[in-house]
């Protein structure tokens, strides 16, 4: 049995009520893990036992911790501690967060009719407030990041699957993102860089409807002496760190290229460097923000 069979995944599945835990288990369980729902954390450890005991039968599990196990709540960062001292066999431990901004979250709680878990008063605000300190530092371990706002469930299944199947050619995968700073940072992003300062098709007429995806809009924003130094640097920088990164144990990392609206100068860039490093990495492209104007 080589190294690689015998290692085992394990998620731990957390983040804010109402970002999508309950997509996100239906989605590793497509995927063929072995799933667990509000696993409470002092279970943990006594869980991965019977992980060691299966022979290899539970080599991709997934695990759903949630407030409504906050009596156990405490014990979660010392059990997951625990795990590498315990665990015999050769693994994989990760910890995705799932997050989405407050208005948002208020507004699902609004169309299920669901109340907080957290909210004494009935109001969701209030419970989402509290949650999201409680969560603070969990946030802070994971290592993966995912922000819901904007997504539906099935691209919040697709980028499930896209991060987490093993069945991949390259292990590492680049996330290249565009997005719009007038909509909002991307909180999943590892890297972050403004091209604000290039110059902007948005005031050429003929070029506004248009997106970053278009042969004219994308020749424009590349053919300035600032964008090719820009580029030269950039790349530079990144075949410097993304090894350093897939070294470390990475198995992704979110790249977030943003402009004033995210749909000319970020949308280029963002398709140029992930063209770049298509040869070398697993290459996913987004453009968070493109139609966010109405224009496609």
């Amino acid at each position: 049995m080589t190294v690689e069979q015998e290692e085992i995944q394990i998620v731990i599945i957390t983040g804010m009520s109402g970002a999508g835990k309950t997509v996100a288990v239906q989605s590793f369980e497509d995927l063929g893990y072995f799933c667990v729902d509000n696993l409470p954390p002092a279970l943990i450890p006594k869980f991965v036992e019977l992980i060691e005991g299966s022979n290899g039968k539970m080599n991709k599990v997934a695990l759903v911790i949630d407030l409504r196990g906050r009596k156990f709540f405490d014990h979660l960062f010392e059990a997951i501690d625990s795990i590498s001292l315990s665990l015999k066999l050769n693994y994989k431990l990760q910890i995705l967060f799932l997050d989405a901004k407050d208005a948002k979250l208020v507004q699902r709680y609004k169309e299920t009719r669901r109340s907080h878990p957290l909210a004494s008063n009935g109001l969701p605000l209030e419970g989402i407030r509290l949650e999201r300190e409680m969560l603070e530092e969990m946030k802070g371990r994971a290592q993966q990041i995912i922000d819901t706002t904007e997504m539906k469930p099935i691209q919040l299944r697709e980028k499930i699957i896209q991060r987490f199947s093993l069945d991949e050619k390259h292990p590492f995968t680049v996330n290249m993102m565009s997005f719009g700073f007038k909509y909002g940072m991307p909180i999943d992003a590892d890297l972050v860089f403004d091209v604000r300062f290039l110059p902007n098709p948005h005031y050429i007429d003929h070029m506004r409807p248009k997106t970053g995806l278009e042969e004219e809009v994308s020749s424009y924003v590349l053919k300035w002496t600032e964008t090719q130094q820009f580029i030269e640097k950039l790349l530079d920088l990144l075949k410097f760190m993304l090894p350093q990164y897939k070294r470390e144990g990475k198995s992704q990392v979110v790249i977030g290229i943003g402009c004033t609206g995210g749909k000319h100068r970020s949308v280029t860039l963002a398709e140029y460097f992930g063209n770049a490093f298509a040869d070398e990495y697993t290459v996913h492209r987004s453009h968070r923000d493109i139609e966010k104007d109405g224009h496609k």
